[in-house]
């Protein structure tokens, strides 16, 4: 029921943003909101889900973008480029599924990661400095997004 509802206003709020709050809309929104809600219940059966790790998540998020988009960009403009670019493999804690897929993706949306291959329980990541610390970012990553599907990992104190 949390999940019909959460998702409810969800595609509630998007329909909203995007008729600029029009009221005059709803006509065709609350048929749309309905049939967007009903598929995704269907696609996507309900799964754990903290709104608190998702309020943690963001400027989580928001911060480390910022940092790695300063780091890339003083990268680029020192006219040696320092780089040290390698392919490294991560193993994941998260189970597989949507928590995996959103690590994926947020660490390719970091400046200086890219997510290479996933694979069953190993996540291959192109990194731009093999000297930079870039596992305890991956931990720190992995961490947030268990805590937004309700899950608390267990990482050893040699992975802080």
């Amino acid at each position: 029921m949390m999940s019909f509802v959460s998702r409810g206003l969800l595609f509630s709020l998007i329909w909203w943003v995007l008729t600029s709050g029009s009221i005059s809309s709803w006509w065709i929104g609350a048929p749309a909101v309905l049939l967007a809600l009903f598929a995704s219940l269907l696609l996507l059966p309900p799964l754990p889900f903290s709104w608190f790790g998702f309020v943690r998540f963001v400027p989580f998020f928001l911060y480390h973008s910022l940092l790695g988009g300063v780091d890339v960009a003083r990268r680029v403009f020192q006219p040696r480029l320092p780089i040290a670019p390698d392919l490294v493999e991560y193993p994941l804690q998260l189970p597989q599924g949507l928590a995996q897929v959103l690590m994926v993706y947020t660490v390719s949306l970091l400046p200086g990661t890219l997510s290479a291959e996933l694979g069953e329980r190993v996540l291959k990541v192109h990194v731009l400095d093999d000297g930079h610390d870039f596992k305890s970012e991956l931990v720190a990553i992995e961490r947030h997004v268990g805590w937004m599907f309700g899950r608390c990992l267990n990482m050893g104190d040699g992975d802080k």
